[in-house]
Protein backbone atom coordinates (compact mmCIF):
# COMPACT_ATOMS: atom_id res chain seq x y z
CA UNK A 1 0.00 0.00 0.00
CA UNK A 2 1.59 3.64 -1.03
CA UNK A 3 1.19 6.36 1.54
CA UNK A 4 -2.04 8.00 0.05
CA UNK A 5 -4.08 4.69 0.44
CA UNK A 6 -2.58 4.81 4.22
CA UNK A 7 -3.89 8.13 4.79
CA UNK A 8 -7.08 7.98 3.52
CA UNK A 9 -7.79 4.84 5.39
CA UNK A 10 -6.75 6.68 8.60
CA UNK A 11 -9.19 9.51 7.16
CA UNK A 12 -11.78 6.52 6.46
CA UNK A 13 -11.85 5.02 9.84
CA UNK A 14 -11.64 8.72 11.84
CA UNK A 15 -15.08 9.13 9.83
CA UNK A 16 -16.74 6.13 10.88
CA UNK A 17 -15.67 6.36 14.51
CA UNK A 18 -17.05 9.69 14.48
CA UNK A 19 -20.48 7.95 13.11
CA UNK A 20 -20.49 5.22 15.74
CA UNK A 21 -19.90 7.83 18.41
CA UNK A 22 -23.46 9.64 17.19
CA UNK A 23 -25.11 6.46 16.77
CA UNK A 24 -25.18 5.42 20.16
CA UNK A 25 -28.44 7.80 20.30
CA UNK A 26 -30.24 6.51 17.40
CA UNK A 27 -33.40 3.80 17.69
CA UNK A 28 -32.39 0.17 17.55
CA UNK A 29 -34.02 -0.42 13.72
CA UNK A 30 -32.09 2.39 12.10
CA UNK A 31 -28.72 1.86 13.78
CA UNK A 32 -29.60 -2.29 12.28
CA UNK A 33 -30.01 -0.73 8.51
CA UNK A 34 -26.76 1.04 9.71
CA UNK A 35 -24.52 -1.42 10.34
CA UNK A 36 -26.08 -3.51 7.49
CA UNK A 37 -25.03 -0.86 5.20
CA UNK A 38 -21.82 -0.50 6.71
CA UNK A 39 -21.32 -4.48 6.59
CA UNK A 40 -21.80 -4.42 2.92
CA UNK A 41 -19.77 -1.09 1.77
CA UNK A 42 -16.84 -3.07 3.89
CA UNK A 43 -17.69 -5.90 1.41
CA UNK A 44 -17.91 -4.10 -1.67
CA UNK A 45 -14.66 -2.08 -0.71
CA UNK A 46 -13.23 -5.48 0.35
CA UNK A 47 -14.38 -7.21 -3.40
CA UNK A 48 -13.13 -3.95 -5.08
CA UNK A 49 -9.48 -3.91 -3.68
CA UNK A 50 -9.09 -7.78 -4.36
CA UNK A 51 -10.14 -7.49 -8.29
CA UNK A 52 -7.84 -4.57 -8.29
CA UNK A 53 -4.88 -6.87 -7.03
CA UNK A 54 -5.59 -9.59 -8.85
CA UNK A 55 -6.48 -7.23 -12.50
CA UNK A 56 -3.23 -4.93 -12.49
CA UNK A 57 0.20 -5.43 -11.39
CA UNK A 58 2.43 -3.21 -9.78
CA UNK A 59 6.09 -2.03 -12.05
CA UNK A 60 8.69 -1.13 -10.10
CA UNK A 61 11.08 1.35 -11.77
CA UNK A 62 13.94 3.12 -10.77
CA UNK A 63 11.82 3.45 -7.57
CA UNK A 64 8.59 4.87 -8.79
CA UNK A 65 5.55 2.00 -9.04
CA UNK A 66 3.72 2.22 -11.93
CA UNK A 67 0.48 0.62 -12.33
CA UNK A 68 -0.22 -1.62 -15.45
CA UNK A 69 -3.97 -3.13 -15.96
CA UNK A 70 -4.13 -5.54 -18.28
CA UNK A 71 -7.36 -4.96 -19.79
CA UNK A 72 -5.90 -3.71 -23.16
CA UNK A 73 -3.74 -6.11 -24.14
CA UNK A 74 -2.20 -3.30 -26.47
CA UNK A 75 -4.87 -3.89 -29.47
CA UNK A 76 -5.12 -0.17 -30.93
CA UNK A 77 -6.25 0.81 -34.22
CA UNK A 78 -3.51 -1.22 -36.41
CA UNK A 79 -3.64 -4.14 -34.36
CA UNK A 80 -6.77 -4.82 -35.05
CA UNK A 81 -6.66 -4.02 -38.31
CA UNK A 82 -3.76 -6.66 -38.31
CA UNK A 83 -5.69 -9.31 -37.24
CA UNK A 84 -8.03 -9.41 -39.92
CA UNK A 85 -5.22 -9.86 -42.49
CA UNK A 86 -5.32 -13.89 -42.28
CA UNK A 87 -9.11 -13.41 -43.07
CA UNK A 88 -7.96 -11.43 -46.00
CA UNK A 89 -5.06 -13.12 -47.62
CA UNK A 90 -7.86 -16.57 -46.96
CA UNK A 91 -10.74 -14.96 -49.18
CA UNK A 92 -8.09 -13.86 -51.47
CA UNK A 93 -6.62 -17.55 -51.56
CA UNK A 94 -10.04 -18.47 -52.09
CA UNK A 95 -10.93 -16.53 -55.37
CA UNK A 96 -7.49 -17.08 -56.97
CA UNK A 97 -7.66 -20.94 -56.80
CA UNK A 98 -11.46 -20.88 -57.63
CA UNK A 99 -10.32 -18.20 -60.87
CA UNK A 100 -7.59 -20.99 -62.06
CA UNK A 101 -10.26 -24.27 -61.51
CA UNK A 102 -13.11 -21.60 -64.26
CA UNK A 103 -9.45 -21.22 -66.58
CA UNK A 104 -8.50 -24.58 -66.40
CA UNK A 105 -12.48 -25.68 -66.98
CA UNK A 106 -12.59 -23.53 -69.95
CA UNK A 107 -9.38 -24.53 -71.36
CA UNK A 108 -10.82 -28.57 -71.47
CA UNK A 109 -13.65 -26.97 -73.07
CA UNK A 110 -12.02 -25.36 -75.73
CA UNK A 111 -9.81 -28.09 -76.43
CA UNK A 112 -13.14 -30.77 -76.96
CA UNK A 113 -14.73 -28.29 -79.04
CA UNK A 114 -11.30 -27.82 -81.25
CA UNK A 115 -11.30 -31.86 -81.29
CA UNK A 116 -14.80 -31.80 -82.81
CA UNK A 117 -14.06 -29.38 -85.15
CA UNK A 118 -11.29 -30.69 -86.33
CA UNK A 119 -12.31 -34.49 -86.57
CA UNK A 120 -13.25 -36.41 -89.48
CA UNK A 121 -17.00 -36.83 -88.45
CA UNK A 122 -19.16 -33.76 -88.40
CA UNK A 123 -20.36 -32.72 -84.77
CA UNK A 124 -24.05 -33.59 -85.54
CA UNK A 125 -22.69 -37.35 -86.20
CA UNK A 126 -22.14 -37.29 -81.76
CA UNK A 127 -25.76 -36.22 -81.34
CA UNK A 128 -27.28 -39.21 -83.13
CA UNK A 129 -28.25 -41.55 -81.32
CA UNK A 130 -27.54 -44.77 -83.58
CA UNK A 131 -23.56 -43.08 -83.26
CA UNK A 132 -24.34 -44.23 -79.54
CA UNK A 133 -25.41 -47.23 -80.74
CA UNK A 134 -22.65 -47.65 -83.61
CA UNK A 135 -20.10 -47.05 -80.61
CA UNK A 136 -21.65 -49.22 -77.67
CA UNK A 137 -21.19 -52.16 -80.96
CA UNK A 138 -17.73 -54.13 -80.02
CA UNK A 139 -18.18 -55.64 -83.48
CA UNK A 140 -19.23 -52.54 -85.64
CA UNK A 141 -15.73 -50.85 -84.13
CA UNK A 142 -13.75 -54.06 -85.41
CA UNK A 143 -15.00 -54.09 -89.04
CA UNK A 144 -14.62 -50.12 -88.99
CA UNK A 145 -10.79 -50.76 -88.32
CA UNK A 146 -9.79 -53.23 -90.48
Amino acid sequence: MTHTANTQDDFGLRIAARLNSASHDLPHDISERLRAARTRAVAARLKTQTRLQTSSGAIHQNGAALLSFGGDEGLNLWSRLASFLPLIALVGGLALIQNIMDDDRANELAEIDSALLVDDLPPAAYADPGFLQFLKNPIAIGEAKE
